[in-house]
């Protein structure tokens, strides 16, 4: 089915939405600056070591590693990015009342930083712009601690002198379970489920569109590669998200 459709036909489905729930991936923020995981000049596809990085298990016993990301966080482009054309065209939707939610596997927060209100956006992968206690728990900016690098290359809470880390999720942690139940309340509860920028292979998120088509919803994926799920897909465009994703709603604004 996807192979007949083209942009003309999704910007009338989404002019036709009441509501659309969108899923994005680190193909979104890729024209900010920020290079994704996976893709052809992904962090992963040239260093496929830095996966290890990732790893909560590696992060609280190797302070090594600990002090490597740290690095890597100061030099992060994520925390001085701004929105694309693809963030913005998502506030535009927002506006005309269909957007019921963005899911983001990102850590950015360019969606708020466009405009989106925070309650819009589920974070499942948590938030690059606080640092997390794994002993108490302690939130606090980014910033603070990052200021603390130039004495301490390992910085521990203030509070507890527990072990730090972003407040993201790192392979082996456990998925907010508030968080995901929004995103499954929200792919259960739209009428098109739209994708942009994931390559779809991350687990429970990428099961979202099952549940999503399970409850009745088109499917659309935007992305610059292959998914496993473009097979059963309603649509799959490969045009830049930066340029689609604005047509789209510029589209189905004026349709509607």
């Amino acid at each position: 089915m996807a192979a007949t459709v083209n942009i003309s036909d999704v910007g009338q489905w989404l002019a036709e939405s009441e509501r659309t729930t969108v899923l994005t991936g680190a193909g979104i923020s890729t024209a900010s600056g920020i290079p994704d995981f996976r893709g052809p000049q992904g962090l992963w596809t040239r260093n496929p070591g830095a996966a290890a990085m990732f790893d909560i298990d590696i992060y609280r016993s190797d302070v090594n590693v600990r002090r490597e990301v740290w690095r890597m966080r100061r030099d992060s482009p994520a925390l001085t990015a701004e929105p694309n054309e693809a963030h913005r065209a998502l506030v535009d939707l927002d506006r005309t009342g269909r957007l019921l939610a963005v899911i983001t596997q990102n850590i950015d927060g360019l969606h708020q930083k466009a405009g989106l209100a925070p309650e819009r956006v589920l974070e499942v992968h948590g938030t690059i712009h606080e640092v997390e206690c794994l002993s108490c728990g302690r939130r606090v900016p980014t910033p603070d601690v990052l200021a603390r690098l130039d004495e301490e290359s390992d910085p521990r809470c203030l509070a507890c002198g527990g072990i730090q880390k972003a407040a993201t999720i790192s392979f082996g942690q456990r998925l907010d379970p508030d968080v995901l139940d929004a995103a499954i309340t929200a792919a259960k509860d739209c009428d098109l489920f739209l994708t942009v920028g994931t390559s779809l292979t991350v687990h429970p998120v990428a099961g979202l569109c099952d549940i999503a088509r399970e409850h009745g919803a088109r499917l659309v994926i935007i992305n610059a590669e292959p998914t496993p799920y473009d097979e059963v897909a309603d649509a799959v465009l490969r045009d830049p998200v930066e340029t689609v994703l604005p047509e789209l709603v510029q589209r189905a604004v004026s349709t509607a």
